[in-house]
């Protein structure tokens, strides 16, 4: 079980694939807004052209200086992404969900399921 207590301490951690695999560097965590930390963004790309994936972190596991996903580099690098200085609009949650076929589901009143942390 990840602690949102601890993910703080994650920002600039290498984020890695169940091989081994770095896929980037993590850059924030976003909650679900009714639970624990949900997704992560991953800063990807060559120097002049990052971007920020996301990344579920279910099944993440937090190890010295790196988080170990359960999602291959292929298919983060493939995610629903945003620019560096971008902020992810309400409406392209649901999308982010589909890439990783998960269930989405926002609040009673509409509200959205993530929130940066």
């Amino acid at each position: 079980m990840i602690h949102s207590a601890d993910i703080r301490e994650w920002r600039n951690h290498s984020v890695v694939d169940p091989k081994g695999h770095k896929i980037g560097v993590l850059e924030a965590v976003y909650v679900d807004t009714t639970t624990e930390p949900a997704m992560a963004t991953v800063r990807t790309g060559l120097p002049t052209r990052h971007h920020l994936a996301f990344v579920p972190l279910d099944e993440a596991i937090v190890g010295p200086g790196y988080v170990k996903v359960s999602y291959s580099k292929t298919l983060v690098k493939k995610a629903p992404s945003v620019g560096m200085d971008g902020i992810l609009p309400a409406e392209s949650e649901q999308a982010i969900f589909q890439h990783y076929d998960m269930p989405y589901q926002t609040g009673a009143g509409g509200e959205r399921q993530l929130a940066r942390r």
